[in-house]
């Protein structure tokens, strides 16, 4: 049964859709690329911005940290804010505090910004421990923050402990920490994306995610 319920954050908890791709929108331009079409950018809804800078753009070490950089720029007095808490979801957070387990918080946004957003959703108090990103990029990967997670939280025995996520990348980094992923289809991954990854289990909704934590 698992005790320790790790979160990832955009998709999985919040659409963060509107102030992630304004904000890589800007980025580009600052690197002299127009992108008009936002939906384009929704890729960047999940995975590190330097390693997708990077990948999509084919920017060089440079050129990835100055993007990463001007998004931050637009991302910290605007972007946080345009963000919707997905129905549900303190409803879903209170069902399992009340069934004793502990809850924790593992994104790959810097930590700074995951604290703002919970605060401002009004769901941080449902949280035993927030692991996020650091600025400088020592911790940046998911695998990165779901080990600081499971050290926040002092967990012995990784077959209590899951991830629950909506990207590849949270699979992948579950995988690599040695714990159970839950892949949710409403974020920006999708069942394919998190089938082919090797997620533990796949929900389609709250009640689906509760019956899974729950046995």
């Amino acid at each position: 049964m698992y005790q320790y319920i790790l979160f990832d954050l955009d998709g999985t908890l919040t659409d963060p859709r509107e102030g992630i791709t304004k904000s890589v929108q800007y980025a580009l331009a600052k690197m002299g690329i127009e992108e008009p079409d936002l939906t384009s950018l929704e890729h960047f809804i999940g995975p590190p911005l330097y390693d997708e800078f990077r990948r999509c753009y084919e920017f060089d070490d440079a050129q990835a940290k100055q993007a990463v950089a001007a998004y931050r720029e637009r991302f910290s007095v605007t972007g946080w804010k345009e963000n919707l808490l997905l129905d549900g979801v303190p409803d879903m957070l209170r069902s399992l505090r009340s069934a004793g387990k502990t809850l924790a918080i593992a994104s790959s946004k810097p930590k700074v910004f995951v604290e703002k957003i919970l605060n401002y959703f009004d769901i941080a108090p449902y949280f035993a421990a927030v692991s996020g990103a650091t600025l400088d990029g020592s911790i940046s990967t998911k695998a990165q923050v779901v080990e600081q997670a499971l050290q926040l939280l002092s967990v012995s025995d990784k077959s209590k402990a899951v991830l629950v996520g909506d990207r590849k990348h949270d699979v992948e980094g579950a995988q690599s920490c040695g714990i159970d992923c839950v892949g949710v289809t409403f974020g920006f991954g999708g069942f394919q994306e998190l089938q082919q990854a090797g997620a533990t289990h796949i929900v389609q909704n709250w009640s689906q995610l509760l019956h899974v934590l729950d046995n």
